[in-house]
């Protein structure tokens, strides 16, 4: 009872973040003997639990715009906080077995090929300027589309949301937990000469490097070490499946940035197999779980704002 007290304070993406929160913390108690550092990791956790919950706390408390604002808006960096936390997790999980050869092998069959190699012989730096340019902003459509939706009187949209986009990041998550891959750009193609094979203009080294960062790459390396590095966040492509969401709800609710949104998911999309982020079956199944999440997101919502009876509860 008291738990559900305080949930009362909370927005029902909270109670999505804690859920997930808890759960990693459970797989590194029961797999500590694999996964190094695992009690600094559960620690963490149990302490981003309490900060959410303070925070929930303290804005119903105080009635603050600032910490109202810091309330709504800590979702983006907590979801990638938990998205890094991954790193530690799933290579050591699986002893270090990748499954690049499985999605390899399936777009043979699909394909009769591999398509980051045809692409690259019909590349140009100017498609691969424009093309790595749509990539790096994917982080920026949800930023737009909640900005577009936060100035609003009416929240509720913008709480459900947000609510999706943490639902369906984490439900990319369980694919990257049973399936570990790499992508192209190790497997098929020299990472280490990918900026020579496959050059853009002015911003793609830039852009690539941000982007590599982002993945823990580590940068001017042989290949060999910068796999070893690397996450493993291919399958399915979380770019394509949460691109995917965005735009439906740009286009369902006729958002005004809508057309930026569907131009630039569309090249980023793209964007994913041409600069050799992902094999196409990761396309396949980031559409697959973009089904999933856009047709189960509005119950599991529902059952948690009136399970809870959270903040953002009408």
């Amino acid at each position: 009872m008291k738990c559900l007290r305080a949930a009362t304070s909370l927005n029902s993406a909270d109670i999505l973040i804690i859920a997930f929160l808890l759960f990693l913390s459970l797989v590194e108690i029961v797999f500590a003997t694999r996964i190094p550092y695992w009690w600094q990791m559960a620690a963490i956790n149990g302490a981003a639990i309490v900060l959410i919950g303070l925070l929930g706390k303290a804005r119903r408390a105080t009635g603050s715009a600032v910490l109202g604002a810091v309330h709504d808006w800590h979702i983006a960096p907590t979801v990638f906080f938990t998205f890094k936390e991954l790193y530690f997790i799933i290579k050591p999980l699986h002893g270090g077995r990748d499954y690049d050869d499985v999605l390899i092998a399936a777009d043979r069959w699909l394909f009769g090929g591999d398509p980051t190699r045809w692409l690259s012989g019909i590349s140009c730096p100017v498609v691969t300027e424009i093309l790595q340019i749509a990539y790096t902003l994917f982080y920026v459509l949800f930023l737009v589309v909640g900005w577009e939706l936060y100035r609003s009187d009416d929240k509720s949209m913008f709480h459900y949301f947000m609510f999706t986009c943490v639902y369906g990041f984490y439900l990319s998550y369980a694919g990257y937990f049973l399936l570990p891959a790499i992508g192209p750009r190790f497997t098929l193609h020299s990472f280490a000469a990918l900026d020579r094979d496959l050059p853009g203009l002015y911003l793609t080294p830039y852009l690539r490097w941000f982007v590599n960062f982002g993945g823990s790459v580590p940068m001017g390396v042989p290949d060999s070490i910068a796999v070893a590095g690397t996450q493993r966040d291919v399958f399915p492509s979380g770019h394509t499946m949460m691109t995917i969401v965005v735009m439906y709800f740009c286009l369902r609710h006729r958002f005004r940035v809508r057309w930026f949104v569907v131009i630039t998911g569309a090249l980023l999309i793209l964007a994913t197999v041409y600069e050799r982020y992902h094999y196409v079956v990761d396309l396949l199944g980031g559409t697959l779980f973009a089904v999933v999440c856009i047709t189960t997101a509005p119950a599991l919502y529902r059952y948690i704002r009136n399970r809870f009876s959270t903040a953002d509860a009408p």
